[in-house]
Formats: structure tokens, sequence, C-alpha cells
């Protein structure tokens, strides 16, 4: 919601979700998006929170310049190296719930490799920074992790910290993994779509349900069936009737307990 998608409707959308009973957690991808998903956490008595991070697609903009998204808030030029003071004085807010969206996104990278390696090592050092941010203030971390996991995870085996897998794309062992260290997995629209070497139906078997989150990062990863281009939160319902179809159980126990999942999680 607190992307520019969403910007001529978003009190219409909010207001019709929690009439619905589906709470949200909008997430920053860089300090303006982080500062307006706090902004409109704090219109809403409850409900609606917020995460603060910077995304690792804008903290390598002079290695490899990214295609520019029209849906955010900010053009990737514009943005900063990653100043905790601003992050931290963000994480005031008692509705920020987490730090997010951080981590690693090795799919669009420099072709040579000495700019490979400085561009691995500039995601590593800012997620690093904002790991000890989420430790220092006792915060779950949302992470983003695309064509990275292996990296990931060994950066995870060395540190103490809780958190959640968003937008899940690893493989059966790294689900393993993840789950051995604690984490917490995130599903959305994309578990509809087919990705070579990934078998969604056996990840979401094998894995406890008291282990997923569902989330739909919005306004991006559609299901299909909602037959609408824009995503939000209301279509969140049609991730839980897919994980409850796959694990052949109601579509109630997973709403009712990946919710619980949100709740301890991020203290909800």
């Amino acid at each position: 919601m607190n992307f520019r998608a969403f910007e001529k409707d978003v009190d219409e959308i909010i207001s019709r979700t929690l009439a619905e009973d589906i709470w949200m957690i909008n997430v920053g991808s860089q300090l303006e998006t982080s500062r307006k998903a706090v902004e409109l956490a704090e219109k809403y008595n409850e409900g609606v929170y917020a995460a603060i991070g910077l995304h690792p697609i804008h903290v390598t903009g002079s290695l490899m310049k990214n295609k520019l998204d029209p849906e955010e808030l900010v053009a990737q030029e514009s943005i900063k190296k990653f100043d905790i003071e601003d992050y931290r004085k963000l994480a005031r807010s008692k509705k920020v719930v987490a730090i997010g969206e951080i981590g690693l996104d090795y799919y669009y990278k420099p072709k040579t490799k000495i700019r490979l390696e400085e561009f691995k090592n500039q995601q590593k050092q800012v997620l690093s920074e904002q790991m000890d941010l989420a430790k220092e203030l006792d915060l779950p971390i949302a992470f983003h992790c695309r064509s990275a996991h292996e990296d990931l995870i060994e950066i995870l085996k060395a540190q103490k910290v809780k958190g959640v897998i968003h937008c899940f794309t690893g493989n059966l062992e790294q689900t393993r993994q993840y789950l051995e260290m604690g984490f917490y997995l995130g599903f959305n629209g994309i578990i509809f779509k087919q990705i070579p070497g990934l078998n969604w139906t056996e990840i979401i078997q094998k894995m406890p349900l008291g282990k997923i989150l569902v989330e739909t990062d919005s306004p991006y990863l559609t299901p299909p069936v909602a037959n609408q281009e824009r995503n939000e939160p209301l279509l969140v319902r049609y991730v839980v009737q897919e994980i409850a179809k796959i694990k052949q159980v109601s579509y109630e126990e997973v709403a009712e307990i990946t919710t619980q999942n949100a709740q301890g999680l991020f203290n909800l």
C-alpha cells in the first residue's frame, strides 16, 4: 500500500481489507517507501503495520542499473547509501514490527568477475548492517532472496536472528536448512507459477504448517485466479486456498495457523 501503484485508492483498499478481518504489514523497499509504510500504519489503530528496510536491488545501483519500477515511490538513482540512523528513527514508531525487505538479489548481475564480487560484497555489507539494526531493536526480519540462497544460508548460519524468507523460491534442501535455523517461509502468488527446478507441491506438503506465512507481495505476483492485474491484500485468500489444497486441510485451518504464526513472529 506504500507504493505508487496504490496512491489513488490506498484508503479504500485498506478499509475493505480490514472489513474482511485481513491485516497487513506494508513493507519498505527504501527509505521513502519505509517512511510511507509507517505513515500509513499510524493512521489505523490496528490491522496495519510496517516493516522498514533497504531492498538489495537498491544497494548496488552504481554497479548494476536495474530496470526502474514505475510502481515504487522513488527512482533508483535518487536512493542514497544505507544510513542506519534514518531507519533507527523510523523504528521509534510502535507500528514498526520488522526490518525488511532486506537480503540478497543476484538475479541481475554484472558480467565481469571483479564487478560481480564487488556487487555481492556491497549487498552483503548492507545486509549485515540491517541485521545489526534488527538485533539492536529486537525485531524480526523479512528477507528477500533471489538467486542467492546458498550465500544467504551461509550468512544466517553465523547470525542469531529471527524472521521469514519472503516470497520463498528455494529448493527442498534449502527449505530444510532454513527450517532447521528456525525461519518461517513466506508464500504468495508465485506458487501459481512454474519455475524450473522447483516443486511447490512437494515443498509445501513436506514442511509444517506452523512454519508457513501467507503474503501477497502487492502489487506484484497476483494469483491468476483473481482475474485482475494489480495484486492487493484481499487476494491473500487465494494463496491460503492453494496451500489448503496442497496440504489437504481446510481453508480455515490454514488461515488460523498462518495468522497465529504471523502474530507470534511479529508480536502482533
